[in-house]
């Protein structure tokens, strides 16, 4: 929703409204479907100014190979 510019919801309204201030927003993307039908909204997502990512990666490339999760254990303190 949020690459789409679409604020349906509570979560979204207030990253538009965080954006509209000039705030950053952080995201932190634990998708399933994160190398599939999510891709392309992250990648818009990560090409775009204010928006910053917690780290993530590939959650088990054997048992969920589109499956994505961040590591939060890279955020400081």
């Amino acid at each position: 929703l949020l690459a789409a510019g679409i604020s349906s919801t509570p979560v979204t309204l207030a990253a538009k409204s965080l954006l509209r201030g000039g705030c950053p927003v952080v995201v932190a993307p634990s998708t399933n479907d994160g190398l599939s039908g999510s891709a392309a909204a992250l990648a818009a997502l990560l090409q775009r100014k204010h928006y910053y990512f917690v780290p993530f990666g590939q959650d088990d490339s054997y048992k969920k190979p589109n499956s994505l999760k961040s590591d939060f254990t890279q955020l400081p303190e």
